[in-house]
């Protein structure tokens, strides 16, 4: 693998020049193990999940995880409520009762928990209004809410429980006639914590930033600085002074100081090439080639783990480009004028069975401005990612995950979440997805877990080593002969992932929890180390 970070000339020789600086219902029951770096093995086996039954309506996105009253919460943007269910035996989670979220605004995006409190992002419509943190005691009490900015989509409590943050993503209309300013709502709570009106709130916000920092991407038709940024998600410091913030569309992480209240740095994450990957949807087989193409990181979840007195940030690189009616960079390799001196094959690469099919950016690759593309920049690196927290590269997964599905999978490979039957229908987009990341330690193994959105499953890796993390195995709770409409496809679309550590389990030993966006489910998954001889 070939990182690159930087700018530089066009086409062929850029790609020597562009080095940058700068994650109820038994639905199946299954065990994966490999060998783990103690030389035990992992053992993930799917106890059991909670159906809503609703098809590809949002109805489990973001799950929550209460140790006291033994309850999971989920967002359910489907009924605009977040569902608490019962896991006290996490074999038979049950929902217990919902709670209402209409009053609070139009949607839920997020929910975290601690000590007792729950937090909940609500999306106001239109989606360019200010949001909600709407505030809740574990039995659906109301606490209060706070104002956050547009769209906020994601929540989460500091690790010491004494502010609340939220990221605001602000898009912008669908028209592009609105683009709300992207920022992260600091709520510092009260020695009261349940007197929400006594929270001390501050906006961190992007109008001290100015100009296109190395790696990153401003596009936006007309947008300052802080209209273009897009804050995802967040991950803290274990001190709680700290947080970084995946700035999606941007390509970029930011860093917020929390003592300060402020924006303090971003970091650009650059571009990827030298790669393989597979590029099209229309080539009826599984093929991987190196393609004269730059992958933008783009992450959507961000996780903190810290190891030898360090912090190291996980991303799940998604990609994600930006589609309305007002505005849209996106385009099919097969649609554009490529600069003949930097591909010089062009006619053979635009084939459909070749790039052509590939969606990448108009809006980076047109270096010299004359109307050709003298390079490629597509959505996403089909990869995780581990950085240091200056935005330096330490690790990326390359093309280990989609190369792993096109083995265990070649009747299946790249599929689409909402469909089955649906082989290479994803290899033209952003393939697999990685979403949802989770961080946790299992018998004093760390693991990373990836989250495919497309296809469906958990990639499990082993971070003993942030330099060299070494794949463990994939579980999968999808039923590829299923009908997804009819939920009997399993899991589908993986969006939020939850790390449960067995001292706070119900029953002693540690869990993954999977909410799945398209198949309205939460699946429980337990986590040991198998006994060896």
């Amino acid at each position: 693998m070939t990182t690159f970070r930087s700018f530089g000339a066009p086409g062929v020789r850029s790609f020597m020049k562009r080095m940058v600086s700068s994650f109820a219902v038994v639905v199946s029951l299954m065990t994966a193990g490999a060998v783990s770096a103690d030389g035990g093995a992992l053992e993930v086996k799917a106890l059991a999940s909670y159906r809503t039954g609703l098809f590809d309506r949002g109805a489990a996105e973001i799950p929550a995880f209460d140790p006291v009253s033994k309850r999971l919460f989920v967002v359910n943007g489907a009924s605009n409520e977040v569902d608490v269910l019962d896991i006290a035996d996490p074999g038979n989670p049950r929902l217990a009762f919902s709670i209402p979220l209409t009053d609070y605004g139009a949607s839920p995006t997020s929910v975290s928990v601690h000590d007792g409190m729950l937090a909940v992002a609500v999306v106001a419509d239109p989606k360019t209004a200010p949001g909600r943190i709407a505030f809740f005691d574990v039995d659906g009490r109301s606490l209060g809410t706070v104002e956050s900015g547009a769209l906020p989509d994601m929540v989460t409590f500091t690790p010491d429980g004494r502010r609340v943050l939220a990221a605001n993503e602000g898009e912008p209309s669908d028209d592009y006639q609105i683009d709300p300013e992207g920022s992260v709502t600091i709520i510092e709570l009260a020695d009261d914590r349940t007197n929400i009106a006594a929270a001390h709130v501050t906006t961190a916000g992007f109008g001290d930033f100015e100009a296109e920092l190395p790696g990153m991407r401003l596009f936006g038709p007309r947008a300052t600085f802080a209209q273009d940024v897009e804050p995802e998600y967040i991950a803290v410091s274990p001190d709680s002074t700290r947080a970084w913030v995946t700035l999606q569309e941007n390509n970029a992480i930011a860093e917020v100081d929390l003592l300060a209240g402020e924006v303090s740095a971003i970091h650009g994450l650059g571009w990827r090439s030298g790669v393989a990957f597979d590029a099209s949807d229309k080539d009826g087989a599984v093929n991987f080639r190196k393609w004269p193409v730059f992958g933008m990181y783009q992450p959507d979840t961000i996780a903190s783990y810290t190891t030898d007195g360090g912090i190291y940030l996980l991303t799940a690189n998604e990609g994600d480009s930006r589609d309305y009616d007002g505005f849209s960079e996106e385009a099919r390799v097969a649609d554009l004028r490529l600069d003949p001196a930097a591909f010089p094959d062009a006619e053979a690469l635009q084939d459909k069975r070749a790039l052509g099919r590939l969606k990448v950016t108009t809006t980076e690759g047109d270096d010299d401005r004359d109307g050709d593309y003298d390079a490629l920049y597509a959505y996403g690196t089909r990869s995780f990612s581990i950085w240091k927290t200056d935005g330096t590269l330490v690790y990326d997964s390359g093309d280990e995950i989609e190369r792993m599905l096109a083995e265990r999978f070649p009747d299946d490979f790249n599929s689409n979440s909402d469909e089955n039957g649906s082989f290479d229908d994803r290899s033209d987009d952003k393939g697999p997805e990685p979403e949802g990341i989770a961080v946790g330690i299992v018998d004093g193994i760390p693991y990373a877990f990836v989250g495919l959105e497309r296809m469906g499953g958990v990639v499990v890796y082993d971070i003993s080593d942030v330099t060299r993390p070494r794949f463990v195995d994939y579980v999968e709770n999808r039923n590829f002969s299923g009908d997804p409409k009819a939920d009997t496809a399993g899991d589908l679309a993986p969006e939020g992932l939850l790390f449960v550590s067995a001292d706070e389990s119900p029953d002693g030993t540690a869990l993954l929890v999977a909410a799945n966006e398209v198949s309205g489910s939460v699946t429980l998954y337990r986590l040991a180390q198998a006994a060896t001889n």
